[in-house]
């Protein structure tokens, strides 16, 4: 069995809903954030900032497969739908 890296405990989960306009979690993650887990209920496109607002240029994320991202502290996450609206779902990992 290979090494998995250690990404941290689940922490703060905020969800939040978007169609052919984006949808930003309310938030900004924690001052000791630095990986988020992010699941999108259907496939979507991503976006990270301090104020985001997700185009279809951003990240593609399939529906329904998690990923960590590295963000910086009290950053927001973004997402606006692919071709049907859903869920963003952003848990901060903590140490």
């Amino acid at each position: 069995m290979a090494n998995q890296p250690y990404i941290g405990r689940p922490s703060t989960t905020q969800t939040v809903a978007y169609t052919d306009t984006a949808g930003t979690i309310s938030n900004a993650v924690g001052a000791q954030t630095h990986i988020v887990r992010v699941v999108c209920s259907s496939n979507a496109y991503i976006a990270f900032g301090a104020a985001p607002t997700a185009t279809t240029s951003d990240i593609w994320m399939q529906a329904g497969v998690s990923e960590y991202f590295i963000i910086t502290p009290g950053q927001k996450v973004s997402a606006i739908q692919a071709s049907a609206g859903g869920n963003l779902s952003v848990t901060e990992m903590t140490a």
